[in-house]
């Protein structure tokens, strides 16, 4: 009886080897994701040009803001105006792009103070398990039963002409405008921080790392922050189109930037008396801040899709 041979894996070149899938890094899954949300791209382009035309505009429209032409007052659209002037004849093209940039950068600045301040506050009471908890949340829900409209304007009201004299005008009330927007807007991020912390904390690499001796600091910084960080960049997209809000807002009433400082809120409220004899005076700034607030809506709304695996795009 002849002995059976045992078949030996084939060696021959031509069969050709499966190669493992190659693996996606997060950063570019979520990029791949947010490109499938049509709105949120669509939102993106629009304050891409946005923000294009108010950083690099002024030096293809090199016009100043504050030159008075009393022979062209209250002109519509035009060429040599595209947006029109106001009731001094000064050029609203100009005007526009230099105060987006304060607008803008209002947004920007107070979203960082927001969201600082609620990260702190959240981590801490979501990290803890006696008394800074109840202590933090008891803060939080008070600042979220405060009026925050007319405690902005006290505020403001109150030491706009100390800060005046420290920074400057416009220094000054862009400190204090920024400081007050984001010290009343942190509690929905603080809010949410807790939450994360408080799912996260109890998580088997969580528990892996406080038994290999991680402070709690370590514990925070290093283990539970990073996870928690999708819902914060969320919450901060909507906190930028709400500081554009109660900025325009606090010019439009009268205690934001002076007149030569012509923030798109600032420019809403000097044409509020000419609607009906030049009503592309309202409409520019109007429909600036219309886009930028509904564009980052929009960009908010597909990072939080983006950044869920479990939500299906």
């Amino acid at each position: 009886m002849a002995g059976s041979t045992l078949a030996s894996p084939s060696a021959d070149p031509g069969v050709a080897a499966v190669a493992a899938p190659a693996s996606v890094s997060p950063a570019r899954e979520t990029w791949r994701r947010f490109r499938r949300h049509r709105l949120a791209m669509a939102s993106a382009i629009i304050l891409g040009l946005l923000i294009f035309g108010v950083v690099v505009g002024p030096w293809f429209w090199p016009v100043a803001i504050n030159d008075i032409d009393f022979s062209a007052t209250l002109q519509g659209p035009s060429l040599s105006h595209p947006f029109g002037t106001d009731d001094l004849g000064q050029d609203l093209l100009a005007r526009m792009m230099y105060g987006g940039r304060i607008s803008l950068a209002v947004g920007l600045a107070a979203m960082v103070v927001a969201t600082c301040v609620g990260v702190v506050i959240g981590a801490l009471a979501g990290m803890s398990r006696k008394y800074a908890d109840p202590f933090l949340m008891w803060v939080t829900d008070l600042f979220l039963s405060l009026p925050q409209l007319p405690l902005l304007l006290l505020i403001i009201y109150l030491f706009r002409e100390q800060l005046k004299a420290v920074f400057g005008v416009e220094g000054g009330v862009f400190v204090l405008i920024v400081v007050v927007i984001g010290g009343l807007r942190w509690m929905p991020v603080a809010r949410l921080v807790r939450a994360q912390f408080l799912s996260l904390r109890e998580k088997e690499f969580v528990e892996a790392a406080r038994a290999q001796g991680a402070t709690k600091l370590r514990q925070m910084t290093r283990h539970i922050l990073p996870n928690a960080l999708g819902p914060v960049i969320v919450a901060s997209t909507i906190e930028v189109s709400s500081a554009i809000i109660a900025e325009s807002t606090l010019s439009f009433l009268g205690l934001g930037f002076p007149p030569d400082i012509p923030t798109w809120g600032r420019l809403l409220f000097d044409a509020k008396d000419q609607l009906d004899t030049a009503p592309h005076w309202a409409l520019f700034p109007g429909a600036a801040i219309f886009l930028t607030v509904l564009s980052i809506n929009f960009i908010g709304d597909g990072l939080r899709d983006a950044l869920d695996p479990r939500r299906v795009i």
